[in-house]
């Protein structure tokens, strides 16, 4: 007699994550059913509530088992995992160990309860007549709304001048997160050191240097568990990722210190059942380490580089722990020493040409091994006019690549770009790729 399989409804399923997704261990007990278009949750200033009624016509509408609801991008996906949760008795953390999570200040007032590992920070009242930075925060500093994902409106300022103009600019746009946002917050009874102060908040912090590392877990049966430590290196001269390497090449005792420090961190926030992905700086000079954020879900970035060196996808943790099943992943199983993700980028607007077909994308996955591409732009297409962007750049690909060593790596990689062969035309001056680091 078969087994039935489960029904697995993922909130944002996307292309790119479904080959990912069937790689988990005992994937052909599990059916991934699509749960709103990626388009409908990132689409300029969503609505809560319409893409919740939304969700809950399709889960009604289902004649079936509803098994599992899960996720594993920012918000609103993470908080309406936890919100469905609720509703149809699916196995998820709290909606207010997400918003801990997600809410950049009062993540950080939870953090300075049991850590000393984060910068200074303070709110920027932007209602003032002349907002001015937060009284003890020190230039070179960052302005980012309470509520950000892919570094949107976040702006690096060394002085009185760049910061009037960053205010500027997330006075403008802090509505389209933060008045959504507030509907979450509506859901939650929030502490006293956080009444009034609502989902439009401007935080300021100070800059941090050195390495930038990632940190993935999970919290199973209030059990928190580090699973791996990635490097993130940057563009030079920029605050834009470049790729995500893993595993870390810190030495062991920092390594430890991150492990230490994510736990309690954790413990903090009170989530269970759940994954999460924390990002640090780690300052080999002065030996310092700093929590950057926490996001209250593991990095889908990340999954194909777990696949490479340990031999299965991180999603395997997000699946298990959403049954309350067992989310260990194996330990460097996988056929490739190391794994990075790259981001290719360019940093100037222009219009896109001679895109590769998927036909053409398959064949230079093929020849070069080890490799998956996922091109973001359309032949044609404005820059400016795509969703992938942060502040500062324009994303054109992503090219996740196991290999050997790092030598392989930016090998690979620097093939990749030559075998995609994008060209722009009116573009600005400015644009490029560089990828010496």
């Amino acid at each position: 007699m078969a087994v039935r399989q489960k029904n697995v409804f993922v909130i944002g399923l996307d292309e790119a994550n479904l080959p990912t997704l069937h790689a988990v261990p005992h994937a052909q007990d599990y059916r991934f059913h699509p749960l709103l278009t990626i388009e409908e949750l990132q689409g300029g200033e969503v609505s809560v509530p319409e893409l919740m009624e939304k969700a809950q016509k399709t889960l009604d509408a289902f004649d079936g088992s509803i098994d599992a609801i899960v996720g594993y991008w920012d918000f609103p996906v993470s908080t309406m995992v936890a919100m469905l949760g609720d509703r149809y008795g699916t196995r998820s953390t709290s909606l207010e160990s997400v918003v801990k999570c997600e809410h950049k200040y009062w993540s950080r007032l939870e953090q300075q309860k049991v850590i000393e590992e984060h910068p200074r920070f303070g709110r920027v009242d932007l209602e003032a007549s002349t907002p001015k930075p937060p009284e003890g925060v020190r230039f070179p500093m960052w302005l980012k709304p309470a509520l950000s994902y892919s570094s949107k409106l976040a702006y690096s300022v060394k002085d009185e001048e760049e910061f009037d103009a960053a205010v500027a600019r997330i006075k403008e746009g802090i509505g389209t997160v933060g008045r959504p946002f507030e509907h979450i917050l509506d859901q939650i009874e929030v502490p006293e050191e956080m009444a009034g102060i609502g989902a439009q908040v401007c935080l300021a912090e100070e800059a941090l240097s050195g390495i930038q590392v990632a940190v993935e877990g999970y919290v199973h049966r209030g059990e928190v568990t580090v699973y791996g430590v990635l490097d993130s290196i940057n563009y030079p001269d920029s605050s834009c990722f470049l790729r995500h390497q893993y595993p870390s090449t810190l030495p062991e005792p920092v390594v430890r210190r991150l492990h230490d420090v994510s736990e309690r961190v954790m413990r903090q926030i009170g989530m269970d059942d759940a994954t999460f992905s924390i990002e640090y700086f780690y300052d080999p000079g002065t030996d310092e380490l700093n929590l950057l954020e926490i996001n209250p879900r593991h990095s889908q970035s990340h999954a194909e580089l777990f696949e490479y060196v340990d031999g299965v996808p991180n999603h395997h943790c997000m699946v298990s722990l959403a049954f309350g099943e067992d989310p260990k992943l194996p330990h460097r199983e996988g056929p490739c020493a190391t794994a990075a993700k790259w981001y290719y980028r360019w940093f100037a607007d222009g219009v896109v040409h001679d895109v590769p077909t998927r036909e053409e994308i398959d064949r230079i996955e093929r020849e070069i091994g080890d490799v998956r591409i996922d091109v973001l732009v359309e032949e044609g297409q404005r820059l400016s006019d795509a969703g992938h962007q942060d502040s500062y750049s324009y994303e054109l690909a992503h090219f996740s690549i196991g290999g050997d060593d790092e030598e392989d790596l930016r090998h690979k990689y620097d093939r990749c770009v030559a075998a995609l062969g994008l060209t722009f035309d009116e573009t600005e001056p400015g644009g490029r790729d560089v990828t010496n680091d």
